[in-house]
């Protein structure tokens, strides 16, 4: 029989620390604790989630384990990821495998874009023209940084068009890997036959062409060069 406290079944301790984990991740994700962000001290996280020091404990070294948190000694515990994949797949990530990479990203971003011209809103739309001419401008300005922190929004909004929670999720662990292979493409300097453009891949999402949108989204995944 479940042991009871006035009344209220007590669920069992492996179960209390997974709900506490869930509960430290939403928050990490829901952005109360941001990445770089130190998350509350141990006492503190034990008042906010009304469990024992040990289960809060057991739930921080889980979420340690998993790349999500980081323990500095004198310091605190701070956030360094969203998620447990990212750390996993930026471990993973070396030159040569940089044709695998594109082999995924191809996989995530031509259905992606499929789905994206099926279900994309007013709003997503909107968000798509922004990221496409913020791309534009960072190309212009000849800064490669900037360039590809603005191609990989770009392509991030594009999967939030497809309104698949779970896909976005998995995108979002590959991103150290997507700008990875974009910066691999574009070199040291943002050269006039590296530039790709993505102006046709917008606009058909935009105008509701999934096959369309698919192969523009697949066109530019082609190793060696795929940005």
């Amino acid at each position: 029989m479940t042991p009871t406290v006035d009344s209220v079944a007590v669920p069992p301790r492996g179960h209390r620390v997974r709900q506490t984990i869930e509960q430290l991740r939403e928050r990490i994700l829901g952005g109360e604790w941001p990445v770089g962000g130190r998350i509350p001290t141990e006492p503190q996280l034990v008042a906010a989630l009304g469990v024992g020091r040990n289960t809060v404990r057991e739930a921080v070294r889980a979420l340690v384990h998993a790349g999500v948190l980081e323990c500095r000694q004198g310091s605190g515990t701070y956030v360094v990821s969203t998620d447990e994949l990212a750390p996993v797949v930026a471990r993973r990530l070396t030159d040569d495998r940089m044709a695998e990479v594109i082999e995924v990203r191809r996989a995530f971003e031509v259905e992606a874009a499929r789905l994206a011209a099926l279900r994309r809103t007013p709003e997503d739309l909107a968000a798509l023209d922004g990221a496409l001419a913020t791309r534009e401008a960072a190309w212009r300005s000849g800064r490669v940084a900037e360039f590809v922190e603005a191609d990989a929004a770009l392509h991030t909004a594009v999967v939030a068009a497809a309104h698949n929670g779970m896909l976005a999720e998995l995108y979002a662990s590959v991103g150290t890997a997507l700008r990875s292979t974009v910066a691999h493409a574009m070199g040291d300097a943002l050269e006039p036959e590296r530039y790709v453009d993505h102006g046709r891949l917008v606009a058909a999402i935009s105008d509701g062409d999934p096959g369309r949108a698919a192969i523009e989204a697949g066109a530019f995944l082609e190793p060696p060069s795929g940005a």
